[in-house]
């Protein structure tokens, strides 16, 4: 008994010994090091998602009609499992979302922009209002990260642009037996899902296209052969330690009585 207890000790504390050099970020990155701004890529609107449109004009009024409690609702699930209820255009299977006074409208495929423009010409050349002003955002804007950070996440984004680092410091951070070397973004590009692994302990994240993240990005971190190596042992030598426990209970409860 007392053997499996010291080889169990033994093996944690050779897991403890972590690679601090991999266990930071950037080891590459020399001082006052610059690097190109990158822009944050334009959300392409897709099937599922949720608008928020807001019409505005010169003649409020007139353009209550766009925005008054006849826009529909959309039921969606929070990550805590809840339910809400969004003041939002679905974007349906084939595109569209039903907008008020201009029936169907193709929405998937463009940028919030090109959307924009696209209603405020329809709803000028209708002559509905004069000099309208159309403000589209995404509404269920969200990226996931999971495995070994300290809180594994679902993160809704009001401004649609979340960097790689921004994602992993809202969940916590890696722990210390994430590897950083190899975080894996899964990435849906037309109707496929795309894998790229990303370096963390290298500079070459400030010039990767995975810089920023897009709406519906898994982010996976994996597990270190440390952490895979504690799970081993720990199912190796948990039958010992519950039977040692289990002998110890019984000796206490005899010389009790």
């Amino acid at each position: 008994m007392i053997r499996s207890f010291l080889v169990l000790l033994l093996a944690t504390l050779l897991v403890g010994c972590v690679n601090t050099r991999k266990a930071t970020y950037f080891n590459n990155l020399k001082e006052n090091s610059e690097f190109q701004e990158l822009s944050a890529p334009e959300h392409i609107i897709q099937a599922n998602d949720i608008l928020a449109i807001t019409v505005s004009s010169q003649n409020p009024e007139a353009a209550r009609i766009f925005n008054g409690p006849g826009r529909p609702e959309v039921r969606s699930t929070t990550p805590a499992g809840t339910q809400l209820e969004l003041a939002g255009y679905l974007v349906n299977k084939a595109g569209l979302i039903r907008f008020l006074m201009l029936g169907d409208v193709q929405a998937q495929g463009l940028t919030t922009d090109q959307l924009q423009a696209s209603l405020r010409n329809a709803i000028v050349n209708r002559k509905l209002l004069v000099d309208p002003v159309v403000e589209v955002r995404v509404l269920n804007y969200k990226v996931t990260v999971l495995g070994e950070v300290a809180n594994p996440t679902v993160i809704s984004v009001q401004n649609e642009k979340i960097s790689l680092l921004e994602a992993l410091g809202l969940a916590g951070d890696i722990t210390l037996y994430g590897r950083r070397n190899n975080v894996l973004v899964i990435r849906e590009v037309s109707g496929k899902r795309v894998t790229h692994r990303v370096d963390l302990n290298s500079s070459e994240l400030f010039t990767s296209p995975y810089y920023y993240l897009q709406s519906n990005d898994i982010v996976y971190v994996e597990p270190n052969k440390a952490r895979l190596a504690s799970v081993s042992r720990l199912n190796q030598y948990l039958p010992a330690i519950v039977s040692s426990f289990s002998v110890l209970v019984l000796v206490i409860n005899i010389l009790s009585n």
